[in-house]
């Protein structure tokens, strides 16, 4: 029951693409500062507010909390963004890396990366929608599995599978990604027929992958939960300084700062890590009838990716070509 991934191996490719490593410092770092300057601004001034008078400044609670959903909005607009700039482009990075390639004479890791994403997405837009398409289906995979452990009579096993369900679910933040990994590593300009086929792929190794997606999401959150606690202490000083009680938000900003450093630095990790897994699982498979056609009938986010590949192919291509992915890609 170990995993089946060097972790090793992950910790020295986060050495070896240091620029999107500091990028994502930078961003996330950022997003935390963020969060600091609009939740004690919107505190102070709440507190300023409620105190004239005989107030008690017992708005300061209140207005944090109108800096925090701000604040939070803001994170909202930008993710299409980040996962365009950010995810994607050290996920390509990190898939050279895995090949053992080199990057082209005289283009850096950065410039590789926004060259490979835009080859393959266009636009965050583009992006962005099959990232939400890949993730109902991982969602519908976990159902369909799920649905068939509670038809085995076997007694206990409902409450099991519910409780396995759930950390699975945990644990599909990291499996997305791999998706898009091999969307970039196929090289194919339909990337809704890449993503397509990576998760029928991910649906036949269902088992295999699900385990090691596990193990990584209870590593990263334990070290996460370690950093949240060692933070606390210095978020409340922070908030001491700032007028009225935020004690509460002392838990709040170690959280979204324990949060930053883990989609900065430990995420990564854990991609790579699967990365690993995931390509060395399916090189040579090809995508199996039987779990396409469950899919198929199992999710419409499925219907919808297999449709937009269609689309795809006859829009792009030829209609040969269109008739030749519906014959041997959809069956």
């Amino acid at each position: 029951m170990g995993w089946d991934f060097s972790l090793s191996a992950a910790i020295s490719a986060m050495g070896k693409t240091m620029p999107f490593i500091l990028t994502r410092i930078a961003v996330y770092f950022g997003i935390a500062l963020l969060y600091i300057v609009a939740t004690g601004t919107g505190g102070a001034v709440g507190y300023g507010f409620t105190s004239f008078g005989n107030g008690d400044g017992s708005g300061a609670f209140y207005g944090a909390l109108f800096g925090f959903a701000g604040a939070s909005g803001v994170l909202y607009w930008l993710r299409e963004y980040i996962l365009y700039v950010v995810k994607a482009g050290h996920i390509a990075v990190l898939t050279k890396l895995y090949d053992n390639e080199a990057f082209p004479d005289g283009q850096g890791q950065i410039a590789y990366a926004k060259d490979v994403v835009q080859a393959r997405f266009k636009d965050a837009t583009i992006l962005f929608a099959v990232d939400q398409l890949v993730k109902g289906v991982l969602k519908a995979i976990t159902s369909i599995l799920g649905g068939i452990a509670f038809i085995l009579p076997i007694p206990g096993l409902n409450n099991l599978m519910r409780l396995v369900n759930g950390v699975i679910r945990m644990s599909l933040t990291y499996v997305d990604e791999i998706i898009l990994a091999h969307a970039i590593r196929s090289g194919s300009d339909n990337t809704w027929k890449s993503a397509r086929e990576a998760l029928v792929l991910y649906g036949q190794n269902y088992m295999t992958f699900v385990k090691n997606a596990v193990w990584l999401s209870l590593m990263m959150w334990a070290l996460t939960l370690l950093i949240f606690f060692f933070l606390l202490a210095p978020s409340y000083a922070v908030m001491a300084l700032i007028p009225g009680d935020l004690g509460f938000w002392a838990f709040v900003l170690a959280f979204v700062f324990a949060w930053s450093i883990k989609a900065a630095i430990i995420e990564p990790i854990a991609i790579y890590a699967l990365m690993q897994v995931f390509f060395k699982k399916t090189e040579g498979q090809v995508p199996d009838a039987v779990w396409e056609e469950r899919l198929e009938k199992g999710s419409d986010k499925f219907r919808d990716l297999t449709e937009k590949a269609r689309s795809f192919v006859s829009g792009e291509r030829s209609n040969e070509a269109g008739s030749s992915f519906r014959t041997s890609a959809v069956g």
